[in-house]
């Protein structure tokens, strides 16, 4: 088989791994060497400063020994196999980088004959990179879980980022779906690399290279096993206070085997999975928790307004808010004003009071923002209604129709919603708008 067929097998292969964030690494490049890691570069996504960058993303192999269930790779499938020396994936890497096409690599594997063997492959392929070439572009590279610390510290010390994927969110479904792997398998190395990050920052004076310098990351499969909402973002809440981790990336699961066991999916939760990345950013940056945006009576996330909204509709005694006194925090809990918007909001309000007209200049959303707000005490529609249910419903029909503004009362009327304490119906088939992708994008929500 040469190279190229092995290319074609490898990178489709390597499809299912979410790798897409901003960098957060710094790497810079030597006298002799080439590259250097961006900041903000990453693998077909928007960067911080609005760049798209590209990664050569593959997996050094896809024989695997292990038989998840939800895998493609798994060893009782039958699929064509391939297995990448590490001197081609470098020649690759660097051929490519000459070319323009990439500006870094993403690596991942299959778990060939055992783990250490398999991440010594890893290892091998970066040094000749690091050393031989003296590559300093991006590199993020997949951890395999049930290898060696030693092996673990060898390739922190070589790549930008780690990734060690939990793939389920519980041990239950561990043991249904990838029986081979344990729980402990995955958080001990996760717990290990998080705490050699903080001590390799606390050591920066010494001459000690640099490990994981953008953190680690894991993944999450989403609607593969029946666990809720609520269950995976207290997940994600967990291993971004202890462990410190960069990112939880979410991936809908794509029904690619027939098992007892798997669900049976005629399109993946897409949807699903923007709402996560949704509530991600509210977590990591809106000072959110998982038990205010779900509980146990809410464990699933609005089919069609975003995680903020919803919570504003069931915390609605919060509201309204004054725009002109909120504090920058309590701004943030309001749908429709995001990090940036807010920002503008507590500078602009220091020289003059805020109206409507000055909040749309501001960037903020008016359209989800105005019925939880007050500008002077006013509101900016003669709302008749503060109930909940009246609120949800023109929420929603302002996210699914275009309305001149004169009629958003009689959308209340239409008969999907012809009662106001009717409970709405759950739109399961919905697929993610050009709003929630972009939200997911910006984090502003």
């Amino acid at each position: 088989m040469d190279i190229f067929e092995k290319l074609q097998i490898l990178a489709d292969s390597a499809k299912y791994d979410a790798s897409c964030s901003s960098s957060g690494s710094n790497r810079k490049n030597t006298k002799t060497g080439i590259g250097n890691g961006h900041v903000s570069g990453i693998c077909h996504s928007w960067g911080a400063d609005g760049r798209c960058i590209s990664l050569l993303k593959i997996l050094l192999s896809n024989a695997c020994i292990y038989d998840c269930k939800y895998c493609i790779n798994r060893c009782t499938n039958s699929v064509h196999r391939a297995t990448f020396t590490p001197r081609e994936i470098a020649d690759l890497t660097i051929h490519f980088y000459q070319r323009n096409y990439i500006e870094g690599l993403f690596l991942s594997s299959a778990v060939v004959k055992s783990p250490d063997y398999t991440m010594e492959l890893l290892i091998q392929t970066i040094s000749i990179l690091r050393n031989e070439y003296e590559f300093n572009g991006y590199i993020h590279c997949k951890t395999i879980p049930g290898c060696s610390k030693e092996l673990i510290d060898k390739l922190g010390n070589l790549v930008d980022r780690l990734s060690i994927n939990i793939e389920l969110p519980s041990s239950d479904s561990l043991k249904l779906l990838a029986p081979q792997k344990k729980k402990s398998g995955i958080l001990e190395p996760m717990t290990y690399v998080s705490r050699h990050i903080k001590e390799n920052k606390l050591e920066k004076s010494t001459k000690k290279p640099f490990f994981v310098p953008a953190g680690q990351t894991t993944q999450l499969i989403i609607g593969a096993t029946p666990e809720s909402d609520l269950k995976v973002l207290k997940l994600s809440e967990s291993l971004y206070q202890k462990l410190s981790l960069k990112r939880v990336y979410y991936s809908a699961y794509i029904s690619v085997n027939q098992d007892k066991n798997l669900p049976t999916l005629d399109k993946p939760p897409l949807l699903r999975e923007n709402r996560l990345y949704q509530a991600d950013w509210l977590l990591r940056f809106y000072g959110f928790k998982a038990d205010e945006l779900l509980d146990d009576s809410h464990p699933n996330f609005h089919s069609v307004l975003d995680p903020k909204c919803d919570w504003a509709i069931r915390h609605i005694d919060k509201f309204p808010i004054e725009i002109n006194t909120a504090d920058y925090f309590t701004l943030l809990k309001i749908p429709g004003i995001g990090i940036i918007s807010a920002k503008k909001i507590i500078r602009a309000r220091r020289a003059f009071l805020l109206d409507f007209d000055a909040l749309k200049k501001l960037g903020v959303v008016l359209k989800r923002a105005s019925y939880f707000i007050t500008c002077k005490g006013k509101y900016y529609y003669p709302i008749s209604s503060f109930r909940p249910n009246f609120i949800e419903t023109n929420l929603i029909y302002q996210e699914r129709v275009t309305f001149p503004k004169s009629s958003f009362e009689q959308l209340s009327l239409f008969s999907s919603f012809s009662k106001p304490d009717e409970k709405l119906p759950v739109f399961q088939s919905l697929q993610p708008t050009k709003e929630d992708k972009i939200k997911c994008l910006t984090g502003n929500l």
